[in-house]
């Protein structure tokens, strides 16, 4: 009895092009369920440490910027993305409404910051001061891949809310 034979059978009765289809199938069961590689996420973080971060939200469109101060405080939570990567929940330690001012020049010609007079704006200014864990490295701060920097823009979403912010300041508290 031949190996193989003029159909490419071997010994007759398996086809060379299935038995390497099955083996190819057996060796990818094997290599998921055996061996899968590392454990665990590539975003852990590893020697995290608490960070404050101050986000300036400037000119928000909003009709009751009050409602949504009042959700921020009972929820105390608030979902980030950094440059297009979500990071997820971080801790929300403090909202602020700053007042609108507007510059209005003097007769002297110094120039005097004004409450804004405009009673029908719906734009309004916040800060917030988020917590979180970040990964601290010689080059800065980081938020799972993306590292925290003064003027980065943050995404804030929320149920009923999606806007950016810039970063202001970063905090990293000492250890007592």
């Amino acid at each position: 009895m031949k190996l193989l034979d003029a159909k490419g059978r071997l010994f007759g009765k398996i086809n060379v092009l299935d038995l390497g289809a099955i083996l190819v199938i057996v060796l990818v069961f094997v290599g998921i369920f055996f061996f899968p590689g590392t454990t665990g996420s590539i975003a852990q973080i590893k020697n995290a440490r608490p960070i404050e971060v101050d986000v300036l939200v400037r000119g928000l469109n909003i009709q009751s910027p009050e409602k949504l101060i009042k959700e921020f405080n009972s929820s105390k939570k608030v979902s980030i993305i950094i440059r297009n990567q979500p990071y997820g929940e971080v801790a929300i330690k403090s909202v602020q409404q700053l007042p609108r001012t507007i510059i209005v020049p003097q007769p002297d010609g110094s120039a005097k910051e004004v409450l804004d007079p405009r009673v029908n704006s719906f734009s309004t200014d916040m800060m917030l001061t988020l917590v979180g864990q970040a990964q601290i490295t010689s080059t800065g701060a980081v938020f799972g891949n993306n590292k925290v920097k003064i003027g980065m823009p943050l995404e804030l979403e929320g149920y009923y809310y999606n806007f950016n912010g810039t970063v202001i300041d970063v905090r990293i508290p000492q250890d007592k």
